[in-house]
């Protein structure tokens, strides 16, 4: 079975706003049409998955606002093959009571929160509020515990080794890495490995071949490779890109006396991993 386990909705300009787009062009180029990710042109991407996780993304401090009811509204149209997951800013007042409806009223199964996008501490009591609630209310946890592009975003929240203590004490909450926490993948996979509460995914990376292997080796040495998931970062790529690139990223130590990364490792990736983790969802 297929799962992409990080994909993202949006209308551009409503959800996004200004900053975010200025940004991706002075950092990526292009234009705002590369990001577009409207439900049908998602529909679409996801048509050769057999399921798919899509993430609402809420940051009051970036005015960024892509609703948990957006999300729901297309989720609920493809139960069988759809995850939603919300997004809850915890510096948002209402927090808690927000986790609750869009679980239990919005039938969304997983959060998803970002400390560098959404500026807060995650070792702060409103996280911790919000992490208790997940464990709570069993969901999964989507962190993007990792880099980013937008200017004003605090990297201080953004490094793995922060989520230690989180994992630590919260061991029956579910929490996934988004991105392997590129750059810091190190300190994401030691993270990995030390909580088995916690996992990564590695979406962002497929078009970093040269990374990629060096953190997919480093994940077999540590013995983690079974808690790798495969996820497209959709729109920034597609399901059918990153299995290609990842189906090909022994390529980069042909003609090397480097090791290759088994196809069976590959494979488990694309395939089983994330069926494990999110299959019952």
């Amino acid at each position: 079975m297929l799962i992409d386990c990080h994909t993202h909705i949006w209308d551009v300009n409503k959800h996004l706003g200004q900053e975010v787009i200025s940004d991706f062009i002075r950092v990526w180029g292009g234009s705002p049409k590369s990001l577009r990710a409207t439900p049908e042109i998602h529909e679409e991407a996801m048509s050769k998955v057999d399921k798919a996780i899509v993430l609402a993304f809420k940051s009051l401090f970036l005015k960024i606002n892509v609703p948990n009811e957006y999300v729901a509204k297309y989720v609920n149209k493809f139960p069988e093959k759809l995850i939603g997951f919300c997004c809850i800013d915890p510096n948002q007042h209402d927090a808690p009571s927000e986790l609750k409806k869009c679980v239990q009223d919005l039938h969304m199964r997983g959060l998803k929160i970002s400390p560098v996008y959404q500026n807060f501490d995650p070792n702060s009591d409103k996280a911790i509020k919000l992490f208790d609630l997940a464990q709570e209310l069993k969901i999964p946890v989507l962190i993007h515990q990792a880099t980013t592009f937008i200017r004003r975003a605090p990297l201080k929240h953004a490094y793995p080794s922060l989520l230690d203590n989180i994992a630590a004490n919260f061991s029956d909450l579910k929490i996934i890495l988004a991105h392997l926490g590129h750059p810091w993948e190190d300190e994401a996979i030691v993270l990995v490995r030390k909580h088995p509460n916690v996992y990564a995914d590695i979406s962002a990376l497929t078009s970093r071949p040269f990374r990629l292997y060096h953190k997919l080796m480093s994940c077999i040495e540590y013995g983690i490779a079974d808690k790798i998931l495969f996820g497209s970062d959709f729109p920034f790529s597609t399901p059918e890109k990153a299995i290609n690139d990842l189906l090909k990223l022994n390529e980069i130590v042909k003609k090397t006396s480097l090791p290759k990364i088994p196809t069976s490792i590959i494979k488990n990736i694309i395939y089983e991993n994330s069926v494990k983790l999110f299959g019952k969802l």
